[in-house]
């Protein structure tokens, strides 16, 4: 079997700014390896999560259940793997991932208020997507964890305000969304035991090298 390592974090935190450094310093190092990004809107299998993310299942996120809309995620990472990287994987390749399931951890348990029901549906989709769509559990999660405050702000000075707002999805027009998938992000990284990357210090955002030195750093210790 091979390793996955998966970069995630709330909207705006540096995911796809980190994956590909990380990229870089593994072409730099000439170690192997593979990438992918979730969803994979390069495939037919995200149709679905396009739908919903751009709201043709309605615009209010937490109106459509959490059981429903992860099985589109979950379709789209299991095409994308039979299709893609199941041999190089299982042949002990490296994979390193934009988002995987953690992110339907997130922003979908981040729906669910009463702990009992958020349980009944992680196990749910931790049993959906690792043992009955059998896809590979990650080596090692690293949340990049970027208060919505901070990431908001990253956001509208990386973009035209207009023009980012047009292109919003159902998630990011929500700022309760938002803050709710912060907050069961935080949870999550702990109950879960994922690598927690504190993008912010003494109210200052870490650069994006220094970021990425703790990454590269934990990954060489697995490869």
């Amino acid at each position: 079997m091979g390793k996955l390592f998966v970069i995630d974090g709330t909207d705006g935190s540096g995911k796809q700014t980190q994956l590909e450094n990380l990229k870089r310093r593994m072409n730099e190092e000439k170690i192997d390896y593979r990438t992918v990004s979730f969803p994979n809107y390069d495939s037919p299998s995200s149709s679905l999560v396009k739908m919903y993310l751009g709201g043709e299942f309605g615009t209010d996120a937490k109106k459509i259940s959490p059981y429903i809309a992860s099985t589109f995620y979950a379709a789209d990472r299991y095409a994308t793997f039979k299709k893609g990287y199941e041999e190089y994987y299982n042949n002990g390749g490296i994979i390193l991932a934009d988002r995987y399931t953690t992110a339907n951890m997130v922003h979908q348990a981040g729906k669910i208020s009463d702990k009992d029901e958020r349980k009944k549906f992680l196990d749910w989709l931790w049993d959906f997507e690792f043992n009955l769509y059998g896809l590979p559990v990650p080596t090692e999660v690293f949340f990049l964890n970027m208060p919505p405050e901070y990431s908001n702000k990253l956001m509208k000075d990386r973009q035209n305000k207009i023009t980012h707002e047009a292109k919003k999805d159902i998630h990011e027009k929500d700022p309760e969304h938002i803050k709710a998938a912060y907050e069961a992000a935080c949870e999550l990284s702990a109950q879960y035991g994922w690598y927690e990357i504190k993008c912010v210090r003494e109210g200052t955002i870490r650069t994006i090298q220094d970021i990425n030195d703790e990454i590269f750093k934990e990954v060489k210790k697995h490869v």
